[in-house]
């Protein structure tokens, strides 16, 4: 097993006794529902440090994480120059509640170096900015319905806690209790890719569409790829119809690369979202488009938008130090030859032993989806069955020192901290843990 360490059995001591805490302070014991590790086996982990790549929890496991708190550290845990940063704005006050210079430079950055973007309005998170988005598409265009797809998730407001409907094209339904049937019905959700679906929605609602909605690379449910001529058709019949798109670039926004999903597909979205990454990983969302759309945006225009912790002082500060080390000459490029290599070993192992499991990547992202379709573009090609295997992959994984999302739906993210001695050793415990995931469906 070339120098892996398999523990026996996972220590959760304390992190059973702090989650048996937390079951009587919060609904099921945690602040987000995917932390309750109900998809995988055991008690969450609860995490004491993070240093570079690595995690340590409260029982002093050490992990090699490629959770990355969802995508937004990718510079890695407790970055130096991150830190420091914050640090000096420590000593300078936690919030105002008014305008400062951080707030300028941070969105200077991101202004000069993202084409599509000519203004933007910071917000404390990537629900806020989508939330906010829908109401500027919405004032924009005099319009009230949204489409959006099945298998993209973009935060938990009224309007987009929505799924698809019985037939090809419906009306949505809510998919939480508490979102009123009249919100969803001024959603329509209809699957990935495809483009009748698209222009029938369009033959019947043309009139009251304001916007079309779509994750840049859906990687919320999987990681599902489009073909570029079909963003580039979503963008045509936008345009065609008078219809805002927007690209939640959450996720992308400065970890597929500067530009982001729009400038990887090469297209012009009219409303961009960003989430944590331009914080530095901190609590940070912003959303931007044109100057002529943003000025909608109160005290400009009619649509209002506050939020006191908007721009905070110390958000931007982080900000501005994680940008501008991935502004650094050939950041990406590094990033994904270093994703790459992992990714090809492992792809290469499966192939050999002819494991029904393919492993799909994008930049510094990948997912394992186990099953033997090699393209899948739509939520429904994810067999809700086969997540027993990431289960089990999921408990090894940590057993030989290695985290991944607590859910196989999620995909995994490789940092700028992941050494080449890290990933050849998460390679390694992958092999061994595909082995074990793969003889277990033998043995059953």
């Amino acid at each position: 097993m070339k120098g892996i360490i398999v523990r026996e059995r996972l220590n959760r001591e304390k992190s059973e006794e702090l989650f048996e805490k937390a079951k009587g302070l919060f609904p099921g014991g945690v602040n987000s529902p995917v932390r309750a590790f109900k998809a995988v086996d055991g008690c969450p982990l609860f995490i004491a440090c993070g240093d570079k790549a690595y995690l340590w929890d409260e029982d002093g496991n050490k992990f090699i994480d490629f959770c990355c708190s969802w995508g937004p550290l990718i510079l890695g845990h407790n970055n130096r120059g991150i830190r420091l940063a914050v640090a000096a704005q420590l000593g300078k006050g936690l919030s105002y509640g008014a305008p400062t210079v951080l707030e300028n430079t941070l969105a200077e950055l991101i202004i000069n170096n993202v084409e599509h973007i000519e203004k933007l309005r910071f917000v404390s998170s990537g629900t806020e900015a989508l939330m906010s988005a829908i109401r500027l598409a919405r004032a924009y265009t005099g319009r009230d319905k949204i489409v959006k797809f099945e298998g993209c998730y973009h935060g938990h407001s009224d309007s987009l806690l929505v799924k698809a409907g019985s037939g090809l094209v419906t009306l949505g339904k809510t998919s939480s209790a508490g979102v009123p049937d009249s919100f969803a019905q001024q959603t329509i959700v209809i699957g990935l890719g495809d483009s009748a679906a698209i222009e029938y929605v369009f033959s019947q609602f043309a009139d009251q569409i304001a916007a079309v909605i779509i994750e840049g690379i859906p990687a919320n449910n999987g990681l599902l790829i489009q073909e570029k001529g079909y963003i580039k058709f979503l963008r045509e019949i936008t345009e065609q119809h008078k219809a805002m798109l927007i690209f939640d670039e959450v996720i992308t926004g400065f970890r597929l690369g500067i530009g982001g999903a729009a400038a990887y597909y090469g297209v012009r979205p009219d409303i961009v979202t960003f989430g944590k990454i331009i914080g530095g990983g901190m609590p940070v969302g912003a959303y931007g488009g044109s100057k002529a759309l943003m000025s909608m945006i109160s005290p400009d225009g009619p649509v209002y938008q506050a939020g006191t912790l908007s721009g905070n002082p110390v958000a931007m500060s982080a900000g501005i130090a994680a940008l501008k080390q991935l502004l650094k000459p050939m950041f990406y490029e590094k990033l994904e030859r270093k994703t790459r290599g992992m990714v090809t070993a492992v792809q290469q192992h499966i192939t050999q032993q002819g494991y029904e499991v393919v492993l799909f990547s994008i930049g510094s992202m990948f997912w394992f989806s186990f099953s033997t379709q090699e393209v899948m573009r739509k939520a429904e090609d994810i067999d809700p069955s086969s997540m027993h295997r990431h289960k089990l992959m999921h408990k090894i994984l940590l057993r030989c020192g290695v985290y991944f999302g607590p859910s196989g739906y999620e995909v995994g993210f490789v940092s700028s901290a992941h050494t080449a001695a890290d990933l050849r050793y998460t390679v390694e415990v992958i092999k061994y843990a595909l082995g074990q995931v793969f003889q277990e469906d033998i043995v059953q």
